[in-house]
């Protein structure tokens, strides 16, 4: 009988209280591994803690989520990265697969969307 790993996930955010409460979503179906807020202390913190999944908002300070993005899966393609925003259109959407997301969540949506994106990009990582 073998245990499934629960995927380690690094979150990203400048708003604690948003952090906070996604790890609290995530804590039953992942091991949280860290959380950061800004760009800089996410790409440092990614080489670091070497995270399956990566959830991170588009506007960060000092490095640019989907830039972010960007580094994170040029350096280990096997990372998943879900791009956080606090409004979407079809151009940021396309901004943020062409820079390697697996997924685009709307914050409003977070409850909703995030877990499932979770489950899609495990899914994904496994195939």
């Amino acid at each position: 009988m073998s245990i499934e790993r629960r995927p380690r996930v690094l979150l990203a955010d400048d708003f604690p209280d948003l952090v906070t409460a996604i790890g609290q979503l995530l804590a039953t179906e992942c091991e949280v591994v860290g959380s950061v807020d800004d760009g800089g202390a996410l790409l440092e913190a990614a080489e670091r803690l070497q995270p399956d999944l990566v959830v991170v908002d588009l506007n960060m300070p000092t490095v640019s989520g989907l830039e972010a993005c960007r580094q994170i899966t040029r350096a280990n393609p096997r990372v998943k990265v879900i791009l956080l925003t606090a409004g979407g259109d079809s151009m940021i959407m396309a901004a943020a697969l062409a820079a390697g997301a697996f997924a685009f969540v709307e914050k409003q949506a977070i409850a909703n969307d995030l877990l499932s994106a979770i489950k899609r990009a495990c899914a994904d990582r496994q195939a």
